[in-house]
């Protein structure tokens, strides 16, 4: 039986074992590390960016994909015999990943149906959507269906973080709505809102854990208000092990610990973040949900 084959960019932060799993295909973006650049995920692994980071003064840059690439990949489900494809990709607003795929579906678009959907999120926001939309595709569901079932997600999809430094998220251009807090960043640990798809300030906190403990109140307001969340991810880039110990600890007073996911931060997102940049992902049943936050 033709199944819809579900496609997304290495921005979600999913293991090459959890792609695997749900027959997910990745495609990567590039990193530049001063004339060096590398495919992501293929040519550097997540250890080895992470290690980069720490041993040289360059910040990195990424590339997004080519349509090229995208084609490439929806081509080739094409040959494996999939009945259409299902695109997720990282918000349009952070990178032109989301517009490659869009040429690349319009360059098909007269013999092979290929859906793109803005996630409008990244990590694991972006990954629990493309878990769901591989999860309804392996059930037999039609193309419009399975982005349907990732559309979902759009609204109700929450990702905060705390950061180090802004100079990664300044220099790369993707500072958005949190400009205005480089003025005032005095041994501050900024938090961001990548909610909406763009990065948002969403306060700013003397010392880490402070910071932290905002961090799992965003968490705590959205289930005041909705009862529950869900898809609970605590990602990282190389945090240390009392901070993700203590961010599970504070977690684990509103959500069963066993529920929460932790995962690895990739080289996509973690050019951006810098080092040690912690990120709290988690779906409320519906949307609206700490808007104004």
């Amino acid at each position: 039986m033709k199944h819809v084959q579900v496609i997304t960019d290495s921005a979600c932060d999913l293991t090459d074992v959890q792609a695997a799993a749900a027959h997910v295909t990745v495609v990567p973006l590039s990193i530049r590390f001063g004339t060096e650049e590398f495919t992501d995920r293929v040519q550097l692994s997540a250890d080895q960016f992470w290690a980069r980071m720490a041993s040289t003064p360059d910040l990195p840059e990424t590339a997004a994909p080519s349509p090229g690439a995208f084609e490439a990949a929806f081509r080739a489900a094409q040959a494996a015999g999939a009945s259409g494809v299902v695109c997720i990709t990282m918000s349009a607003a952070l990178s032109a990943t989301h517009q490659s795929a869009v040429l690349a579906a319009r360059a098909l678009a007269d013999e092979f149906p290929v859906t793109v959907v803005d996630s409008k999120s990244i990590t694991a926001g972006q990954g629990t959507m493309v878990l769901a939309a591989a999860t309804a595709a392996a059930g037999g569901e039609t193309l419009h269906r399975v982005a349907e079932v990732a559309q979902s997600y759009i609204g109700r999809s929450f990702v905060y973080g705390t950061i180090d430094s802004l100079d990664n998220l300044r220099k790369g251009g993707r500072i958005g709505g949190a400009q205005a807090m480089l003025g005032s960043l005095l041994a501050i640990k900024p938090l961001i809102n990548v909610s909406t798809g763009a990065v948002e300030e969403a306060g700013k906190q003397r010392t880490r854990s402070r910071a932290l403990s905002t961090l799992v109140g965003f968490l705590g307001k959205a289930k005041t208000e909705h009862g529950s969340v869900s898809n609970v991810a605590v990602m990282h880039g190389n945090a240390t092990e009392a901070d993700l110990s203590m961010l599970l600890q504070l977690l684990s007073e509103h959500v069963d610990r066993n529920s929460i996911t932790v995962g690895r931060i990739g080289a996509v997102i973690g050019t951006h973040g810098g080092l040690g940049v912690i990120g709290l992902c988690f779906v409320a049943p519906s949307a609206g949900a700490l808007r104004s936050t």
